[in-house]
This record gives C-alpha cells, structure tokens and sequence, in this order.
C-alpha cells in the first residue's frame, strides 16, 4: 500500500515543477492568460508521488482549495486551485501556494524541533537513571 502524501509533500512538488514556468511569464513574455494562475498536469504530479491522480486531484480540488479559497471585499474569490482559468484546466494560484508552502514548512520545523528535543530529553533522563542506579548501587 502507498502513503498516502502530505499536503507538504504535493505542494513542495508543484512548488519545485512549476517555479520555472510561473518565473518565466513577465509583460515581456506572456506564456499564459495570467502570472498567478499556473496550469499544473495533475497526472505527472501524481506519477511523481506514486498514487492514483484523482488522490492528487481531491486533495488539491476539495481539500486544499475549501481550506484556502477566500472572499475578498469586492465579493470575489479567489480560488487556491481552480478547475479552468481562461480556458487553461487545472491552475494553482502559484503566489499563494508559496505562501502556504512557506507556513506548511514552517509548521514542518517546529514540529520537527520538538520531537528531537523531545528524544534528546528523553536520552537524558534515561542517561540519569543509570548513572544514579550504577553510582547508588551497593557494591
């Protein structure tokens, strides 16, 4: 059985395939409709991951895109992931996937900061057991 990918991992993929194509568009060189939108082949994503596309498919379409659409004060959405952005399927605003990114890594090391203190504490105190039961032991 695969595992299942963190939200971490399929955006750190993304991140990682399209940087390139989403630097490349300036007003110079227009490679699509929109800079923020990204077109993304949610088939080579999921390939790369080693799980069924529509995994990636409903991750990026319900999960991640009901956690972090948003309303601005105009009324307007603007979408995380959307199905069809000028006729192009499959868009990541790519600016607000770095940002979520960047949290998600972040939440990432701390998480993995405490866990190690947490086992060099637990190394310490088991260190100290056995000094005290070594020097406090009648020989």
């Amino acid at each position: 059985m695969t595992k299942v990918p963190t939200d971490l991992k399929i955006l750190d993929m993304i991140y990682k395939r399209y940087y390139d194509n989403f630097h490349a568009h300036c007003s110079e060189n227009k490679i699509r409709p929109s800079k923020i939108y990204v077109p993304i082949d949610i088939n080579l994503i999921a390939k790369s991951l080693k799980v069924d596309e529509d995994i990636v498919f409903g991750r990026l379409y319900y999960h991640l895109n009901k956690k972090f659409r948003y309303k601005q004060e105009d009324g307007s959405s603007v979408e995380f992931f959307s199905l069809l952005v000028a006729d192009i399927p499959n868009c990541i605003n790519f600016p607000y996937l770095a940002s979520v990114l960047a949290d998600l890594k972040d939440k990432d090391e701390k998480y993995q900061t405490s866990t190690y203190i947490a086992f060099f504490s637990l190394f310490i105190a088991l260190l100290s057991f056995v000094i005290s039961v070594v020097y406090t032991a009648p020989h």
